[in-house]
């Protein structure tokens, strides 16, 4: 009975935290952790600040553009698959 706690106490090890990072695990756009680590801030970087991008009027409208015609395309394509499925529903599955 003796040997077996023994055993018990020598495979249970306490686990330290000691602060240091193996891996970092922050994902740009994804939302970091709520607690807030003072050892760890990224490797020690200190935040960036980011540059706004300032687009021309023509750059504009061509971003614009391209977003509206990618979405009308994904509408086209849905909608006219879900017209040929009852198409062929009305045609050939119903008869």
């Amino acid at each position: 009975m003796k040997l077996r706690k023994e055993r018990e106490k020598k495979r249970k090890h306490e686990f330290v935290d000691d602060g240091r990072v193996i891996a970092n695990m922050n994902i740009d756009g994804m939302p970091h952790t709520i607690v807030k680590r003072k050892a760890f801030d990224e490797f020690g970087k200190t935040e960036e600040k980011k540059e706004t991008i300032k687009l021309t009027k023509k750059e504009r409208w061509s971003v614009l553009f391209g977003v509206v015609t990618s979405h009308l395309v994904f509408v086209i394509i849905v909608f006219g698959s879900l017209a040929l499925f009852i198409l062929f529903c009305i045609k050939v599955w119903f008869k």
